[in-house]
């Protein structure tokens, strides 16, 4: 019996000796990993301020051409961006102008282009206008003056209509 705790003592002592070494390899793990992970973040600042480097020396090479080319490609993509910024604008313009409800704005004028959008607020504020009551302008205006109830005027009236002579 006492070979079997003379046994157990020793793998005790053992299983703490590779504890602290997988604790260790593990920190070395980590140590090594963090120092890769730096090297990275500096060559990637390395690579960005190289990059820049270079599209400022290839903008310096391009010829007088080129760039007139890419003024004339930025000045045409503002040029076509201008109508929907008169749009928009003329859009805040009308809404304040004809007290236009912002839901309504929002759901019925929808043109980018001034034009149309003048057609949508005319189409809009024409329907709105319209009156909402139920007058008949006609109602009551007669060709003919009215016949007396005790007059001959409505009995003739009644014999025309019912054929009677």
């Amino acid at each position: 019996m006492s070979d079997d705790t003379t046994a157990v003592a020793p793998e005790t002592g053992a299983s703490d000796d590779t504890s602290t070494e997988q604790v260790q390899n593990a920190t070395e793990t980590v140590e090594h990993w963090k120092e890769k992970a730096r090297l990275q973040e500096k060559r990637a600042k390395e690579n960005a301020a190289a990059a820049k480097r270079l599209a400022e020396i290839e903008e310096a090479q391009k010829s007088e051409a080129e760039k007139t080319a890419d003024r004339i490609a930025k000045a045409e993509a503002e040029a076509a961006s201008v109508p929907a910024k008169v749009a928009q604008a003329l859009k805040e313009h009308l809404v304040a102008l004809h007290k236009i409800d912002s839901e309504d704005a929002e759901l019925f004028l929808t043109a980018a282009e001034p034009e149309l959008l003048l057609k949508q607020v005319a189409r809009f504020v024409g329907q709105s206008d319209k009156s909402k009551s139920n007058h008949v302008p006609s109602e009551g205006r007669t060709s003919r003056t009215p016949l007396a109830l005790n007059g001959d005027g409505l009995e003739q009236a009644l014999r025309s209509k019912l054929g009677i002579d």
